[in-house]
């Protein structure tokens, strides 16, 4: 029988656990900084947290995994959790309800089906999400903290966009279209047919001209949406909250000298955001993003919790790291027996143990084999009293020592 990975999983080799890790480090230590905390969910949830969410669209349903949780007679759908938001938001209702503000963050996979099995089915994320954040203050807390994670990964290639879904759900609702065309139109647009909005034939003129200008619009200051403030016509006060809101928290970035772009049809698959709307990508690919969602824990029968979050994709982020130090976690000390009988195997464990203790990465020489890129080799031989040869292979010289506290003072001394 041949062995073979499923498809659109991924085998993350010792070299790939490196970029995965310093993804991972980097986030994690960013996030307690910035007072956040850890939380982890578990794989399965229930399906109907999800389809109740407007997360799993009809032409999303199909790409995930689900299936019948038996129960005696009874059962309910489960599904490995395409989402991170969703199950923590989740955990915030049945944990965490009684804080009225809490920053936590996550490193979890989560899991889409996709067709031809080229693309990867499970994929891991790091998120934070702050809950119980209502001020636009809170979604410039997020993008900075996104942004610090990118800065400290050494990527300076990445660029931010924003977009503003409630903006968006404001523009729809100036269209004054009946509940199903309205529907149809916000499927459309969350689709990505922008085109859906102009089109409509309900537009007057001087809403198709602001919308026009909206969709095209590529600012990369607050002083872009400034403009579209001031030649809008007659507009719903909705329609002005959420353009308010945009250029507050844009004229905050700008004070922080973060640079972006407005791009308002930079967003897809919108369903449970509600305000400012961000992305992150490099060389044209997406790897990170994120928005505030008001809405969604009053959706989970939570209290009215208003909260806003981001994910960076650790897959993708952790293929384009430079790896500047890959031999970190090799060990730099072999420790190396002349004989493998049981009284130089015990010392052999012995010296290992110390050295390690001391901090030292030790392998011993089981095999009788080993790489020849050691900084230290270590052989031990037996008799009493036991001999140790110390081989400094850098400088190409050897040493004899007699004791575990000799070889600690060398290996010291460099």
């Amino acid at each position: 029988m041949k062995s073979q990975k499923c498809k659109g999983m991924q085998d993350l080799l010792p070299r790939d656990m490196l970029r995965f890790r310093r993804v991972e480090d980097a986030f994690r230590d960013c996030c307690y900084e910035w007072g956040y905390q850890e939380v982890r969910t578990p794989t399965l949830e229930y399906l109907h947290l999800f389809t109740a969410t407007g997360t799993l669209t009809p032409s999303k349903l199909g790409r995930v995994y689900s299936f019948l949780d038996w129960d005696g007679w009874s059962g309910e759908r489960v599904v490995l959790r395409p989402d991170g938001t969703i199950p923590v938001a989740r955990l915030y209702i049945d944990n965490l309800g009684e804080r009225e503000v809490a920053r936590l963050f996550y490193i979890t996979n989560i899991f889409a089906f996709e067709g031809t099995g080229k693309e990867n089915r499970e994929r891991w994320q790091c998120g934070a999400e702050f809950l119980g954040g209502a001020k636009f203050t809170a979604d410039v807390e997020i993008i900075l903290l996104a942004r610090e994670i990118i800065r400290r990964l050494e990527l300076n290639s990445v660029k931010l966009q924003l977009s503003h879904a409630g903006l968006v759900k404001a523009m729809i609702k100036e269209l004054k279209l009946s509940s199903s065309e309205e529907a149809k139109v916000t499927s459309r647009v969350v689709e990505g047919d922008w085109q859906a909005l102009t089109t409509s034939k309900s537009i007057n003129p001087e809403l198709a001209s602001l919308l026009s200008q909206l969709l095209s619009l590529k600012g990369k200051s607050s002083s872009f949406l400034q403009n579209i403030k001031t030649l809008s016509p007659e507009v719903s006060s909705d329609f002005r909250s959420n353009l308010e809101n945009f250029i507050d928290t844009t004229a905050l970035l700008d004070n922080l000298s973060c640079n972006y772009e407005i791009d308002i049809t930079a967003i897809q698959g919108f369903e449970y955001y509600t305000g400012v709307c961000f992305q992150l990508l490099t060389g044209g690919k997406k790897v990170g993003g994120g928005g505030r969602y008001d809405n969604l824990v009053p959706l989970m029968s939570g209290r009215d919790t208003p909260a806003c979050g981001f994910a960076l994709y650790a897959d993708s982020i952790a293929k384009i790291l430079p790896l500047e130090e890959e031999n970190k976690s090799e060990p730099e000390i072999l420790i190396r027996g002349e004989e493998l009988t049981l009284e130089i195997a015990k010392r052999c464990f012995t010296l290992a143990q110390s050295l390690r203790g001391a901090g030292h990465t030790t392998e011993i020489g089981l095999t009788g084999q080993g790489k020849s890129d050691y900084r230290w080799i270590i052989s031990v031989s037996g008799g009493e009293p036991s001999r140790l040869v110390l081989i400094n292979c850098k400088e190409e010289r050897q040493r004899d020592v007699t004791s575990i506290a000799e070889v600690l003072a060398v290996l010291g001394e460099g």
